[in-house]
């Protein structure tokens, strides 16, 4: 039974690749979400329903909290996806579509393509979070990297082309880097400790005291480099602005909100053995490093940054790094830490979302380009702006009180300096993303270009005049309208996220304290 919340989306995937109708395609990757969100809430009402697969996949705390964020993220993009899938299939092969940045004409891959490598991405950051073994995280992790590169080369031009090969390499290097921590973290296990079985989390907890704190503290570090690089940590963030940028808004909201966790969650997995092992000291105090320094270097990047895309993802490693400094902190920050990561799993998918919706509208992710949104379009304007209060941290939303929760375990561990460091980064980063999200909200609305397939926006008549003929520019709304499946998602993320501020329910206050109890708080 725990294998059906991995296979049924990696059925539909194969499904869905031979579908050539889009219609049917669009309602199986719709299905499949809603499907996958009740098996997953199933598993989180009656976990006894499903057991252990032998040494490999299992389900506790720390999973079931991750996987019901990514089940519940990929229900609401699914969503979106329908509405920007049936716009989108006007820039296929047969009508290129115009980059709203360059001018030049491209396509867009296969829908079908697109939707199998949607759901296969599902599948295997699925995987991720119901697995226990060090090896089968390692390859449910590199699954996630190959199934989720062509969705970042969705637009086939030059720029996701860099973006794809970029986070290919990159991650690629990362997890070779984390196999390596694999290796170490079983050289640790003494003679005779099991074989392949020994790398599982519940055998390395029971005999901890045994490991060899040499090879464990090496395997630790290398599996923090690699880990961290598909995280999103600094500085082995490289790749994470370019995708973000150049993927869909409907990937990109599940780089930043699903993608990001199984990397977290993996080195959360490594954290417990080592507090097991009473080197939890050790393995804390270097992600406080790794977390401060993101916060850091997305602060000095959010600062005047000129894309809204980026920016975004800046505003990603900056939360990582909060993630980081949390579970560095330890005990009430452990709590914070993960109910952070829940809060910020919610708001950043609605941000991507919205900022596709303007995409689509204003043609350009040059935020000095976007003016007046609240007047052109007014009800993504306000949920931008509640998204970037959100964000930021402000109450009454769910971050607030997970932000509030680290900066208590700082003040109360007396770490004064990370208590200092954590705040000033805090308001530097609010105070580089306020004045870019008064700039795009009022004022006068500039100049719209036509509407064309979701994020595909006309360049200068000029640039494209020889192929004018060619390219199908559909008239299905006026500039400025709001398709309701365009805002459905939004909503329904920032009202969790409202909510989570507001109170936090038994379900998920039961799960957020099973998850700590796993690393030793």
């Amino acid at each position: 039974m725990i294998l059906l919340p991995v296979l049924l989306p990696a059925a539909a995937a194969v499904v869905a690749f031979f579908i050539r109708a889009h219609q049917p395609r669009r309602l199986l990757l719709a299905a499949t979400a809603a499907a996958h969100t009740v098996v997953t809430a199933w598993m989180w009402a009656d976990p006894g329903q499903f057991p252990a697969l032998g040494d490999w996949l299992a389900l506790d705390g720390l999973g079931r909290l991750f996987l019901g964020i990514t089940s519940l993220l990929f229900l609401a993009v699914s969503v979106y996806a329908v509405g920007f899938l049936r716009r989108e299939s006007h820039s296929e092969s047969s009508s290129p579509a115009a980059d709203p940045e360059e001018g030049f004409l491209f396509t867009n891959i296969p829908e079908a393509l697109f939707t199998a490598c949607l759901l296969g991405f599902l599948a295997a950051m699925t995987l991720v979070t119901v697995s226990v073994h060090f090896g089968l995280v390692w390859v449910a992790i590199e699954a996630t990297t190959l199934v989720s590169a062509p969705l970042i080369y969705y637009h086939r031009h030059h720029r996701s082309l860099e973006a794809a090969w970029k986070y290919i390499l990159l991650c690629s290097v990362g997890i070779a880097v984390a196999l390596l921590g694999t290796y170490f973290v079983a050289a640790a296990v003494p003679r005779g400790g099991g074989g392949v079985s020994s790398l599982t989390f519940e055998r390395l907890l029971a005999r901890a005291g045994q490991l060899d704190p040499r090879w464990l503290k090496a395997g630790f570090l290398l599996l923090v480099v690699g880990y961290g690089t598909k995280m999103g940590l600094a500085p082995l963030h490289a790749w994470l602005p370019d995708a973000h940028s150049e993927a869909p808004s409907v990937v990109s909201a599940l780089l930043s909100g699903a993608l990001l966790n199984c990397a977290f969650l993996a080195i959360l997995r490594v954290v417990s053995v080592l507090s097991a092992a009473g080197l939890g000291e050790f393995s804390r105090q270097t992600l406080l490093v790794f977390g401060l320094a993101s916060m850091a270097v997305a602060a000095g990047l959010i600062i005047g940054q000129g894309d809204y895309k980026r920016m975004l993802a800046y505003s990603s490693v900056e939360h990582m790094g909060i993630l980081a400094v949390g579970i560095g902190l330890g005990g009430t920050g452990d709590w914070g830490a993960l109910f952070h990561a829940v809060n910020h799993s919610l708001v950043k998918a609605a941000l991507f979302l919205l900022a596709g919706n303007l995409l689509a509208v204003y043609g350009t992710k040059k935020i000095p380009e976007v003016s007046g949104a609240l007047r052109r379009v007014p009800v993504t304007g306000v949920l931008w702006i509640a998204g970037f209060f959100a964000i930021l941290g402000a109450p009454p939303f769910g971050a607030f009180s997970s932000e509030l929760a680290i900066l208590r375990a700082a003040i109360g561990s007396g770490s004064w300096l990370v208590v200092v460091l954590y705040s000033v980064l805090l308001a530097a980063v609010f105070a580089g993303m306020i004045g870019v999200l008064v700039r795009m909200a009022q004022g006068t609305p500039g100049s719209v270009q036509a509407t064309v397939p979701a994020e595909s926006v006309a360049a200068p008549a000029k640039r494209v005049a020889a192929a004018a003929e060619r390219i199908a520019i559909p008239a299905e709304r006026a500039p400025g309208a709001e398709p309701l499946l365009a805002l459905l998602s939004p909503i329904g993320l920032l009202a969790a996220s409202l909510a989570l501020g507001l109170f936090v329910p038994d379900f998920l206050g039961r799960t957020l304290q099973q998850a700590m109890r796993l690393l030793g708080a």
